[in-house]
C-alpha cells in the first residue's frame, strides 16, 4: 500500500469510525429513550387503571370491593379477585415508588378471615355476611403477595401473615395419591396444580427468609408430587388429579405452568443445582409454544400474569430479554384492542376487578423488565 493511499485509507477509516461511533451513540440514545418512554407509558397505565379500580370497584364506606361493573351475584367481591389485587398493588408500589396502595386491599382481605379449626385461613366470601368455603390456593396467593411485600419492605407483619397461611395450607396435605395439597378444604376430591405450585412457592419464599428446613422439605415434596402426577409430556402442566380414582383433568392454564416455572428458578437459586435451571428453560419454551397462539395469549389476564412471574424470575438469572418479548407484544395488543372508552380492561362489555388487577400487575412487571 502506497504512503498516499495509506493516508487516504487512514483518513477515511477515521471518518468512518467517527461516523460509526456517532451512529452507535445515536442508536443507544434512541434505544434508551424508547425504553424510558415505554416504562413511562406503563406507569401511566398503572395509574389510570388504579384510578378506575378505586372509582368503579371500591366502596370507601364499607372498605370492600365489588366483582364487576355489571350485575353481581353478591354485594361484594369474592376473595380471589382481591388476591390478584393484593399482588398488583405490591407491584405498583414497587414500580411507582408509592406507598399505601396495598393498605385498602389488606383491610378488605382481613374481612374474609375465618378462624375456625384446624387453622385460621381466609374464606371465599366476607365472613360476617356468610360462612363460605376456604380454598387453599386463594390463601397461597395472599401469602405469595405478602412475602413479595416483605422482601421489598421488611415489614414483619407480612412475614407473619405468610407463616399463618403456611400453617393453614398444610392442613390440606395428606398421603392419598402419595401426597400433595387439596384445592378446597370442604371438598377434598381434587389435588390441583393451582394449589401445589403456589404451595411450593410459599414454602420456598419462607425458606429463603429464615432457612427453616421444614419449608425446603415441604417444597421438594410438593415439587416431586406435582411433577409425577400433573406434568404433561410437552413440559406444561395439567390442572388436577381427582381423588380417589386418580383421573387426570387435562385442562391446561397458563398460571399452573407459571408457578412451576417460578418454582424451578427459586430451587435453582437456593440449591445451585443446574437441573432446576434446565427445567425452567424447558418449561419456558414449552409454555410459549403451547399458550402463545396467533400472536396472543389465552383470555384470562390474571392466569397470564402469573405465568409472567415465572419468566421474570428466569430473566433475573439469564438476563435474556427475548424470553418475555411475547408478553410485551400481548400487553400492547390488549391495551389497543381490549380497553373500553373509560379505560377499563377486558374482552367483554362487563369489566371485572380481577382483570383490572391483573393488568396493573402486568404493566408493573413489564415496566420493571423493560427498564433494566
Amino acid at each position: 500500500m502506497s504512503a498516499l493511499f495509506k493516508g487516504y485509507y487512514q483518513t477515511d477509516l477515521t471518518m468512518r469510525l467517527k461516523r460509526t461511533g456517532v451512529m452507535c451513540l445515536l442508536f443507544s440514545l434512541c434505544f434508551l429513550a424508547g425504553h424510558a418512554q415505554q416504562t413511562a407509558d406503563y406507569q401511566e397505565r398503572i395509574k389510570m387503571i388504579n384510578a378506575n379500580i378505586n372509582k368503579v370497584f371500591y366502596n370507601e364506606k364499607t372498605g370492600l370491593y365489588i366483582e364487576t361493573n355489571g350485575k353481581n351475584e353478591k354485594p361484594h367481591s369474592y376473595l380471589w379477585p382481591l388476591c390478584a389485587l393484593m399482588q398488583a398493588e405490591n407491584e405498583a408500589e414497587a414500580t411507582l415508588s408509592e406507598k399505601e396502595l396495598l393498605k385498602p386491599v389488606l383491610n378488605a382481605i382481613a374481612k374474609y378471615k375465618n378462624n375456625n379449626p384446624p387453622a385460621s385461613g381466609y374464606q371465599a366470601y366476607v365472613t360476617k355476611e356468610q360462612k363460605d368455603s376456604r380454598f387453599y390456593d386463594d390463601n397461597q396467593w395472599i401469602a405469595i403477595a405478602a412475602l413479595d411485600a416483605y422482601e421489598r419492605t421488611k415489614n414483619p407483619s407480612y412475614f407473619k401473615l405468610a407463616e399463618e397461611i403456611y400453617t393453614f395450607m398444610m392442613t390440606g396435605y395428606d398421603q392419598k395419591s402419595g401426597g400433595g395439597l387439596y384445592w378446597k378444604e370442604d371438598e377434598k376430591n381434587t389435588k390441583n396444580t393451582c394449589s401445589n405450585g403456589p404451595g411450593i412457592l410459599v414454602a420456598l419464599q419462607l425458606y429463603k427468609i429464615n432457612k427453616k428446613p421444614e419449608y425446603l422439605n415441604t417444597a421438594l415434596d410438593l415439587y416431586a408430587w406435582t411433577n409425577k402426577h400433573l406434568r404433561a409430556p410437552d413440559g406444561t402442566y395439567w390442572d388436577a388429579i381427582k381423588i380417589p380414582d386418580m383421573k387426570i383433568d387435562s385442562a391446561k392454564y397458563t398460571y399452573n405452568t407459571g408457578t412451576m416455572l417460578q418454582s424451578n428458578v427459586l430451587l435453582y437459586e437456593i440449591t445451585k443445582e443446574d437441573k432446576y435451571l434446565k427445567e425452567a428453560n424447558q418449561i419456558a419454551g414449552a409454555a410459549r409454544d403451547f399458550f402463545y397462539v396467533d400472536n396472543k395469549l389465552p383470555g384470562n389476564y390474571w392466569f397470564n400474569v402469573v405465568l409472567l412471574r415465572g419468566y421474570e424470575a428466569l430473566y433475573k438469572v439469564n438476563k435474556d430479554k427475548s424470553i418475555f418479548s411475547f408478553f410485551v407484544d400481548d400487553a400492547e395488543r390488549i391495551w389497543k384492542e381490549e380497553r373500553d372508552e373509560n379505560n377499563l380492561m377486558g374482552r367483554k362489555s362487563e369489566k371485572t376487578l380481577i382483570d383490572q388487577g391483573a393488568m396493573v400487575e402486568m404493566y408493573a412487571r413489564l415496566a420493571r423488565l423493560t427498564k433494566e
